[in-house]
């Protein structure tokens, strides 16, 4: 019996791609086939982890409740997926079913993984294996940053056995499961809480949180007014702005007027004068998050539209793997680039190789190089305007790094002095050759200076300009992508103008690196549309704004005391970078979050303890002192069961202080509740007060 080679593919498009490559195989039901190979594929995710139901040791009715949370599973369960019938899913069922038997043929002597080259797809055929595999067979992996025939079989050349990806695997798992014990628990939790379905998740809650913070700080912004002086007279028949650093208040104008005259009865005059050649670098190559804040910046190109259309380049072989973090190339990559320059080369494009370490740097590259086309030029007619727009993005930009042509620029910087007060900087940049620019898609700019020169007068008129403070923005595509990457650097003001990208990136590659990133470059994408499908949030052409189910989501998860903030997802993060690096183990990281998530549990023991526990939807708080019916737990209050003819309510906030279900109580049985600490009046001060019942009313009370 001739011994075989099975390889399962994440999915049907890779299959195919990988059975070109090969040639002249068979095709079967379910699997291809020749003297050598079996290619097999799953159709993604073939498993899902099991609900808690199915860790109940009684029969359930389906419905949720608190009596099983927390759900800390000994050992986590998969089921294969299941329909909008909560049936597996047939197509599923049939796949997996033809898996299970190749993988457990006599003649298949070695499996290879040849999921997509990051940790979702390493744990993708792992589960299929661990399910459907009987025996002990030799396991090995096809990692692949393209889908291109060389590539591939170039990789079938060199298959490395599957141990060597544990690591990668094991933080995989972690992730998986503590993402499981973080949704499905404070899920459910916070649902049960307030009646309304809400999606807790580790990542998606900081992403919200994130919009809704600075939604709210843009809500609640007051402009104050404030003076700066400005000189904007003509010199030798040309404008010069001079704009001093010097700020006064809104009660300050008689000061700022008093230095305008200082300023005006001197003279101002050119102090230096420099100019320089110098060369004018292209931005680095492409990171998926890079990509997207740049098509959503010029085009307005939602992210997962984006990711659909590079996912699609990269299926069909034009460019390489797209959930990349790195803007680097690896220097093992050094020859294979130069083949691809070769090959652009050849269609009219003025390149050449260049070995520099703002290009080549393995430091920076964690699991895949920055994005670039491949060996594989795609025929423009073949594509969509979408795709060949994506597509031209990524292969100019590639251009204009490898351009034989520097862009060589001349920078001026004058110096003018007013009297013994203050200097003023102009800078100008000027292209002496544009290389690069001719290429890249760019809004580089000459910015031209006047002609002035060393000892030339300046005519000055200072005068005070209103000027007034503006809210922070709204975040874009490319501010919140920005943030996600590093939520702990401090931002930087956007430039107007088209940003060089020669800024120090140390710090963001040792973010993403340590874990501190919020998600991953793999995930992102698909959880920030999560919160838009799910009306958290809304995406209008490149800018993001809270939406009245976010603004619930997050007032409730606060209301509850559910802190799921950046430093808690990030010191996740670090953890499954840990597994990683095997510093930590997989149980070690799950106890983590299990202890988390225990201690918000918790609350439900002490809820008459708690003077912020709002209680459960639905639990009854006392009896309506207007008409005698139930008061129950609502989503925004404890209001009367007989709604339709009375009106009684006590808000779940007021003043901006969580009116606990204890508090409610207590004012329904007793008419007046105990002092309450941490109230928030109108104009911004904190008070103490009771709550009492007046005529049915909920009032103040300020006496001791």
């Amino acid at each position: 019996m001739k011994s075989q080679i099975l390889i399962i593919a994440e999915k049907p498009s890779l299959a195919r791609n990988i059975v070109a490559a090969i040639g002249n195989m068979q095709r079967n039901d379910g699997f291809f086939s020749s003297d050598k190979y079996l290619v097999t594929w799953a159709i993604g995710h073939l498993f899902t982890l099991a609900d808690v139901e199915d860790y109940d040791e009684t029969p359930s009715d389906g419905r949720w409740k608190m009596d099983n949370l927390p759900c800390f599973p000994q050992k986590f369960k998969f089921n294969l997926k299941k329909n909008a019938n909560k049936e597996i899913d047939p197509g599923i069922l049939k796949q997996y079913k033809i898996i299970e038997g190749l993988v457990n043929r006599d003649d298949v002597e070695e499996i290879v993984n040849a999921g997509d080259a990051d940790r979702e797809g390493e744990v993708i055929i792992r589960i299929i294996l661990n399910n459907a595999l009987k025996t002990t067979k030799k396991l090995t992996r096809l990692w692949l940053p393209d889908q291109t025939k060389e590539t591939i079989l170039s990789g079938l050349k060199e298959l490395k056995d599957e141990g060597e990806y544990d690591n990668l695997a094991n933080e995989g798992f972690a992730r998986t499961y503590i993402d499981w014990l973080y949704g499905v628990n404070l899920t459910r939790y916070a649902t049960l809480k307030t009646g309304t379905l809400l999606r807790v998740g580790r990542v998606i809650i900081p992403i919200v949180k994130a919009i809704y913070d600075r939604d709210m700080a843009i809500l609640h912004f007051k402009p104050d007014i404030y003076y700066g002086i400005v000189s904007n007279a003509v010199t030798n028949g040309e404008e010069i702005e001079l704009t001093s650093k010097e700020k006064f208040s809104k009660d300050e104008l008689k000061k700022a007027q008093e230095l305008c005259q200082k300023y005006n009865v001197n003279k101002a005059q050119v102090i230096d004068k420099k100019t320089k050649k110098d060369i004018l670098n292209p931005g680095k190559l492409y990171s998926l998050s890079k990509l997207q804040n740049f098509l959503g910046k010029k085009y307005k190109m939602a992210p997962d539209k984006s990711l659909s259309i590079v996912q699609k380049l990269y299926e069909s072989g034009y460019l390489t793997y797209p959930r990349t973090n790195s803007e680097y190339l690896a220097t093992a990559e050094k020859d294979k680039i130069k083949t691809i320059l070769n090959n652009i080369a050849k269609i009219g494009y003025p390149v050449k190789f260049k070995d520099k370490k703002s290009i080549f740097d393995d430091s920076k590259i964690e699991s895949h190089s920055a994005l670039t086309p491949t060996y594989k030029i795609p025929d423009k007619d073949k594509l969509t305007d979408d795709e060949f727009l994506v597509y031209q993005t990524v292969f100019k930009r590639f251009v204009a790094v490898f351009c034989q042509e520097d862009c060589e620029i001349l920078k001026t910087e004058i110096k003018i002095k007013v009297g013994d007060f203050e200097e003023f900087d102009l800078k100008g940049t000027t292209i002496l050759t544009p290389g690069w620019t001719k290429f890249d898609i760019s809004t580089t700019k000459d910015k031209i200076l006047p002609n002035l020169n060393i000892g030339d007068a300046i005519n000055i008129n200072f005068v005070p300009k209103e000027k007034e403070t503006t809210p922070p923005k709204h975040y874009t595509i490319e501010t919140l992508n920005n943030y996600l990457k590093n939520p702990f650097k401090e931002e930087k003001r956007e430039l107007e103008e088209r940003e060089v990208e020669e800024v120090d990136d140390e710090a963001d590659y040792r973010a993403i690196f340590e874990g501190l990133e919020l998600g991953t470059e793999a995930t992102r994408t698909g959880i920030i549309d999560n919160a838009r499908k799910s009306e958290y949030i809304a995406l209008k052409k490149d800018v993001y704004t809270i939406l009245p189910n976010g603004r619930f989501l997050i007032e409730s998860l606060m209301q509850m005391q559910i802190s799921m903030d950046k430093y808690k997802t990030s010191e996740m993060g670090q953890a499954l970078k840990k597994v990683y690096r095997q510093e930590m183990t997989i149980p070690e990281s799950l106890s983590l979050a299990e202890k988390e998530i225990a201690d918000i549990l918790k609350q439900k023991e002490s809820s008459l303890e708690k003077d912020t526990d709002i209680g459960f939807f639905g639990d009854i708080i006392g009896k309506c002192p207007k008409c005698q019916h139930d008061v129950i737990k609502n989503r925004y209050n404890y209001g009367c069961s007989n709604y339709k003819e009375c009106d009684f309510k006590i808000n779940l906030s007021i003043c901006s202080r969580v009116i606990s279900k204890n508090n409610a109580m207590k004012l329904l049985n007793e008419g007046i509740t105990s002092k309450i600490e941490g109230f928030t009046s109108k104009n911004g001060n904190n008070f103490d007060a009771r709550l009492k019942l007046e005529a049915g009313k909920v009032v103040f009370d300020f006496s001791e």
